[in-house]
């Protein structure tokens, strides 16, 4: 039986296991795990989603991460891609360090958020490594309790949860995570229902599937992103393809070149030669404002209300 397409869409929350092949090491030394929180990192800054939580297990990972406009298989295949082959090269081994298609279960956040955190960060008390998670190193763990500051990684949204004190924070996430151990157990966290693709209920589930078929049949063209993205901007087409860097063209351009990267349809190299434009500027462009979009709730909207453009436009049309 062929195996169901993922659910996704922007904004989407993902609980990400990858195992090893056969059960198998995927980490041999420290190095190991240095290497893929670089490969990981590379990834955020290119890819713009959001590392919530983690836990580097010998022989499998687990992440907790939210996506922007690049898919989430676009995601995993990048690192999981380079970092086998920095393994492979490493210990002169041959074949798949990964076993099969990567697991990823998207996640009802507003329900299971906190409770999915306590999960990734217990994995090690769970397989007895250690008696406590301060105790094992290769979990988000310790930045979440100021012990540690990691770039890639976004902790703010999860503490934010508990208050907004820096101090009271950490201690209230403390008691949290030491409260309830039993829950941090349940299997539905690593398995999910639903054929093992997400974990929410009915409504969450519809809503998901709506999104995700919205996007699937939104295939609009190049000329019609350009044009939604003057409409919003309140700027001529023309204008975008001057030689001017101000506001707010520069930024009409750069998010023209987010959403072409994310449309999974269209490429970066036909906007280019659309706009007349540099490829390598629309791109840094694109990763700038990318950086951006998930700070900035002005500019958020902006994009929101570009893509529902787009989706709407496109229903009607195969409505029609």
């Amino acid at each position: 039986m062929a195996r169901k397409p993922r659910i996704y869409y922007s904004g989407a929350t993902y609980h990400v296991i990858l195992r090893g092949n056969g059960g198998g090491d995927i980490f041999f030394d420290p190095s190991d795990y240095t290497r893929l929180c670089f490969l990981i990192q590379e990834g955020v800054e290119r890819f713009h989603h959001r590392i919530h939580a983690f836990c580097f297990m010998t022989n499998h990972l687990h992440l907790l991460v939210q996506v922007a406009e690049i898919p989430l298989s676009k995601i995993v295949q990048n690192f999981s891609f380079r970092y086998a082959r920095y393994i492979n090269k490493k210990i002169k081994r041959t074949g798949h360090l990964f076993q099969g298609r990567y697991k990823a279960i998207l996640i009802d956040a507003d329900s299971y958020l906190l409770q999915l955190v306590r999960y990734i960060h217990y994995n090690p008390v769970r397989a007895m490594l250690v008696k406590e998670c301060l105790d094992y190193p290769w979990s988000s763990h310790h930045a979440y309790m100021g012990d540690e500051t990691i770039p890639w990684l976004f902790t703010d949204w999860v503490l934010g949860q508990f208050s907004e004190d820096r101090k009271e924070v950490i201690r209230l996430y403390d008691k949290y995570m030491r409260e309830d151990r039993e829950i941090a157990s349940r299997p539905e966290f690593s398995k999910g229902i639903r054929e093992g693709r997400l974990l929410g209920d009915d409504r969450f589930y519809d809503e998901a599937l709506k999104k995700t078929e919205q996007r699937v049949s939104a295939c609009y063209s190049l000329k019609e992103v350009v044009a939604k993205v003057c409409q919003v901007y309140g700027i001529k087409e023309a204008e975008l393809r001057l030689p001017l860097k101000r506001h707010p063209i520069s930024e009409a351009r750069a998010l023209s070149a987010l959403i072409v990267l994310g449309s999974g349809h269209l490429r970066l190299t036909e906007l280019a030669k659309y706009l007349s434009r540099d490829i390598s500027g629309l791109s840094q462009g694109a990763k700038r404002l990318g950086e951006r979009v998930m700070k900035d709730e002005v500019l958020r909207g902006r994009l929101q209300k570009v893509q529902e453009q787009l989706i709407g436009a496109e229903t009607q049309k195969n409505q029609a």
